[in-house]
């Protein structure tokens, strides 16, 4: 019986952000036989258009939401002032495809070093400057991430990877879809600790199992 848990996200999705510490947590639980596959969900399409104000007063209700809700989760608020913000996460997905190019570890490094940058370092990974510094700051080859970043097999992953988030009827960002076999449970999010979320997940295998 193959088994996959799909992560569906996206690197500028701040729930993501405050699930992140919580998700390391359950994968580093999961029975061996599980095979993980984090997909992108793709959050929002490219844009050069300066974010609308009441958008951003909306982002930033729901960072201070997450810090009310996710104990230790943090946000640097200098964001909202010293940047020019723009509701562009395709760049920062493309540049987890480009990173993850050079060495499927680079997928998570990457992630983290985008949610690090928007998130604590007030950096905008709207940017294609600020995503390249990155994999600079990662020591990935600079020359080889440019190409990947810019290139139309990114993008078709990419658009490959939105299309399995669809598939997998994932409707918001962060998700968890449990594969068995072609059968397919989403597994509810706990942004407090992994215990349930375990559960839920040996349940139904053992379910499927007996």
């Amino acid at each position: 019986m193959k088994i996959v848990l799909y992560y569906i996200h996206d690197p500028m999705c701040s729930w993501c952000w405050g699930f992140s510490r919580i998700l390391d947590e359950l994968l580093q639980k999961l029975p061996e036989m599980i095979e993980v596959q984090r997909v992108l969900g793709g959050l929002a399409i490219d844009s050069m258009e300066v974010m609308p104000l009441a958008q951003q007063q909306q982002i930033r209700g729901n960072w201070k939401r997450i810090e009310e809700d996710i104990p230790g989760v943090k946000f640097n608020f200098d964001f909202w002032r010293e940047m020019i913000p723009r509701r562009s996460t395709y760049p920062a997905c493309r540049a987890v495809i480009a990173a993850r190019l050079q060495g499927t570890e680079y997928d998570v490094l990457m992630t983290k070093s985008i949610q690090k940058a928007y998130y604590q370092q007030a950096r905008n990974p709207s940017d294609e400057e600020t995503l390249i510094q990155l994999a600079k700051e990662l020591d990935l080859s600079e020359p080889q991430f440019k190409n990947d970043l810019f290139s139309e097999q990114t993008q078709a992953i990419l658009l490959e990877e939105i299309n399995l988030a669809r598939e997998l009827y994932a409707e918001s960002f962060p998700s968890l879809i449990l594969k068995l076999n072609e059968a397919i449970f989403p597994i509810k999010i706990n942004y407090q600790n992994y215990n349930s979320m375990l559960d839920e997940i040996q349940k139904l295998i053992k379910g499927i199992t007996l």
